[in-house]
């Protein structure tokens, strides 16, 4: 889901954080360059990161919402002691990515979470799966900035797959999905160049938290996910991205769309219409993704292939 609401559904939410048990975290920063559209040479980039955390789990999300963090929590105190409302939504960089991939260890089993909207409360769907990747691991070795790699391929999302992974950081993992080479992985493509993460560094995080300040303040954070059958989670997320406000427009009258709210522009009905127009705007971006819909995986052990 889009994580650059206006204020007004900020307000909708609600404005009280939850409380999460802390932890640490191995931050891991990826640069992923990708093609969005199938039929453009038009390549994107943005920052992930891979949290590996002291609990048994690593998290991989979009970093563009959490690394506005402190100027997300200075605007909204000084609005909340104004008392007056302001949209944000123009000043803020916006996510490319919405979901977020948890993978558990040791066994790896890999759960694929992103958010829709019931109602005027963001609900967490997901599905899970357990991969396993059919890597060749091969002699090439290559210096990628301070890291000695080695490179392993793969085939997955009917897509073929090149990664350098470095045996100097003992953590089996990597971004997105993939895992399972002897070390993590600092670069992977597929062949196409479609898709390609480079990493860029790394910091320990302490009092850890993979939630942003305004998904705190939206109570967006925490909760159960509703894990759906693979197939159920597409349709429903299909169903969210052509109607997002589907579950939100039978709660509102339509003498609530003709208020306004101070410090705002426009009705309530106003800022709905381009609320969803961002919606849209955000999942019409892309539609070259990693993998296709109910894309098989080779099932199988590392393979080891000396030069």
């Amino acid at each position: 889901m889009k994580k650059l609401f206006s204020i007004f559904f900020i307000a909708l939410f609600a404005v009280a954080s939850a409380q999460e048990s802390k932890e640490t975290a191995n931050r891991f920063f990826y640069e992923l360059t990708f093609k969005p559209k199938k039929d453009s040479a038009k390549l994107d980039k943005v920052i992930t990161i891979l949290d590996i955390t002291d609990k048994n789990r690593s998290v991989y999300q979009d970093y563009t919402v959490i690394a506005q963090d402190s100027i997300m929590k200075i605007e909204i105190e000084a609005m909340q002691k104004a008392g007056i409302m302001k949209d944000l939504s123009k000043s803020l960089k916006t996510p490319k990515i919405s979901a977020r991939i948890y993978k558990t260890y040791p066994g790896m089993g890999i759960q694929y979470v992103d958010k829709i909207a019931n109602g005027f409360t963001p609900t967490n769907i997901g599905y899970s799966e357990n991969l396993k990747f059919n890597w060749k691991i091969l002699g090439d070795k290559q210096k990628i900035g301070e890291y000695n790699t080695q490179k392993a391929t793969t085939e997955f999302g009917d897509r073929k797959w090149t990664a350098w992974f470095t045996t100097d950081i003992p953590f089996q993992d990597g971004p997105y999905k993939f895992y399972g080479l002897p070390g993590l992985i600092v670069k992977i493509e597929d062949s196409e160049k479609n898709y390609s993460w480079v990493l860029q560094g790394n910091k320990k995080v302490k009092d850890y938290t993979e939630f942003s300040y305004i998904e705190h303040l939206m109570q967006a954070s925490g909760g159960k996910v509703k894990d759906l059958p693979r197939e159920k989670f597409e349709k429903t997320f299909n169903d969210f991205k052509k109607d997002p406000f589907a579950s939100v427009r039978p709660m509102i009258t339509q003498e609530m769309m003709s208020k306004t709210i101070p410090g705002m522009d426009g009705t309530i009905g106003d800022m709905m219409k381009k609320q969803e127009k961002q919606y849209k705007d955000f999942y019409n971006a892309n539609d070259n993704p990693i993998e296709p819909p109910y894309a098989k995986l080779s099932v199988g052990t590392v393979e080891k292939v000396e030069k």
